[in-house]
């Protein structure tokens, strides 16, 4: 097995059982818990999941797929954004769904991982200039998606106490 499939089936393996932990941890939540924030300045899970879907579309959808850049970050984090907890199982298991579809892509095609599809764009962030390979897309999401993973795992312990897992 070479480095590159090596790679992708770890990062299948994460993204997986980071998708079944949001679902998980979002099933046992009331419609209350999804739209609560510890503090007034905090997000809510519904702010993340919004958060997690908004930049998948970007990174993904938007430059992988060609979909419209629809992206409205400071939605993503407005105070009180409501969603429901069925949208937020939604929008969360089409997220990830998303990124696991660019993964098993790359897999049968690990030499498209140096691509760079957002040069056909307008610029999109200047700290990539689109210069963006797939694999600086999926190695970004890798750092950024887990992380607020973690965020409503969190919340979602401050909330309701003890989780089940399965």
């Amino acid at each position: 097995m070479d480095s590159s499939t090596m790679m992708i089936d770890l990062l299948l393996r994460k993204y997986k059982a980071d998708q079944k932990w949001t679902r998980v941890v979002i099933e046992q939540l009331s419609e209350e818990d999804i739209v609560w924030s510890p503090t007034p300045e905090s997000n809510s899970i519904a702010n993340l999941v919004a958060h997690i879907s908004g930049t998948v579309h970007q990174w993904f959808e938007t430059a992988y797929f060609g979909a419209s850049s629809i992206q409205d970050r400071s939605r993503e984090f407005e105070r009180g954004l409501q969603m429901s907890k069925a949208q937020a199982l939604e929008l969360s298991k089409k997220s990830y769904d998303c990124t696991i579809q660019v993964l098993e892509i790359m897999k049968a095609n690990p030499e498209r991982l140096l691509e760079q599809p957002y040069l056909k764009f307008p610029t999109f962030n200047d700290a990539l200039n689109n210069q963006a390979t797939i694999l600086e897309m999926l190695l970004h999401q890798f750092r950024h998606l887990p992380s607020h993973t973690g965020q409503i795992i969190y919340i979602a312990k401050m909330r309701r106490g003890d989780l089940v897992w399965e």
